[in-house]
């Protein structure tokens, strides 16, 4: 035991003093008290062993502080590294935690994956024809588009009050509209019909001998109310042609069944045609001979009205003949051989 080992008065361990000890620790983290160590070694003189102590005390001190942070050298490196991620941030205006990299998207396969544009959607409609072909298509919608308008305006002035457009140019409208185009408002007036009105026509044949025969009263009227009679979708020729062509026919004739007019004139071809192509389907009036002249009578029939309103009228029918009409070679090319 040496005179150090008396002196300070220190606590022995396993190891000795508790100055070696310490000693030993500091060489462990790094040797940063080294000298100490050997100056107390060398067993110098009071003043330097006080100085030794006190400087190895210092030393010691400030070992413990380093050493409290990390106990092995990669807590050091660690140390390092951090203190300059630390004064990095400090320096920047950031935080201590480092900014990662962007990960790059992959597919499925663990390849680097590249967005595409989305595929672009082939053009359909007019868009997908050739130029030539849109200059086409754009003059015919134009062209069905102005006779459209045409159509419009001229069953307009028909329908409208008497104006100067339809004084000036009422040729040319009722040229345009009957009979195909009339319109009818009956069906929105103060007293709706109420009469039943059939339409019949018979026909004088020159036979195959060389006679001329006349047929009976054929009612064209049933034959259209039989087709119309248990049929879901029945035609509008059915429904409507040959008494739409009547009340045009009544609406431009005098009391005496003479025509009044162009429309009058028009009227009668109208109906002569339709009941010239009707009885080319009756066969066995065709098979008799051919058409020569045409007659078309109506009968007209009250409606009965009901028992509890007291009403009484004549339900008898009421005739009405027109003249014989010449079939000409135009009528029969609308549909009679």
């Amino acid at each position: 035991m040496d005179a150090y080992d008396e002196d300070s008065g220190a606590l022995r361990g396993p190891d000795g003093p508790t100055g070696a000890r310490r000693a030993g620790a500091l060489e462990r983290d790094g040797g940063a008290v080294d000298g100490a160590a050997d100056e107390r070694a060398d067993g110098q003189g009071a003043d330097g062993q006080g100085d030794g102590r006190r400087s190895g005390a210092d030393e010691t001190g400030a070992g413990e502080a380093a050493g409290s942070a990390s106990a092995s050298p990669e807590s050091a490196e660690q140390r390092a590294v951090g203190g300059g991620d630390a004064a990095s941030g400090s320096g920047s205006g950031e935080g201590a935690d480092p900014v990662p990299d962007p990960v790059p998207d992959l597919d499925s396969a663990g390849r680097l994956y590249a967005p595409t544009s989305p595929p672009t959607t082939a053009p359909s409609g007019v868009a997908a024809l050739s130029p030539a072909h849109r200059i086409t298509a754009a003059a015919v919608l134009g062209a069905v588009a102005v006779v459209v308008c045409v159509h419009l305006a001229m069953v307009f002035l028909s329908l409208a009050p008497a104006n100067t457009v339809s004084k000036r140019h009422g040729k040319a409208v009722e040229a345009w509209v009957y009979p195909e185009f009339e319109q009818n408002w009956k069906l929105f007036a103060p007293n709706p019909l109420q009469q039943n009105i059939a339409v019949e026509v018979r026909a004088e044949l020159a036979t195959k001998d060389g006679d001329v025969r006349t047929t009976g009263w054929v009612d064209l009227s049933a034959e259209d109310g039989a087709a119309i009679d248990h049929n879901p979708v029945p035609s509008h020729t059915q429904q409507n042609e040959l008494r739409r062509a009547w009340d045009f026919l009544v609406s431009t004739h005098n009391a005496d069944s003479r025509p009044v007019g162009t429309r009058g004139t028009l009227s009668e071809e109208y109906m002569r045609r339709i009941v010239v192509m009707r009885l080319a389907r009756e066969a066995d009036i065709e098979s008799q001979g051919v058409v020569q002249r045409v007659q078309v009578r109506s009968k007209t029939v009250n409606v009965a009205p009901p028992a509890w309103s007291g009403e009484r009228i004549s339900t008898q029918p009421v005739y009405r003949a027109l003249p014989w009409w010449t079939v000409t070679a135009a009528d029969a090319t609308g549909g009679a051989r």
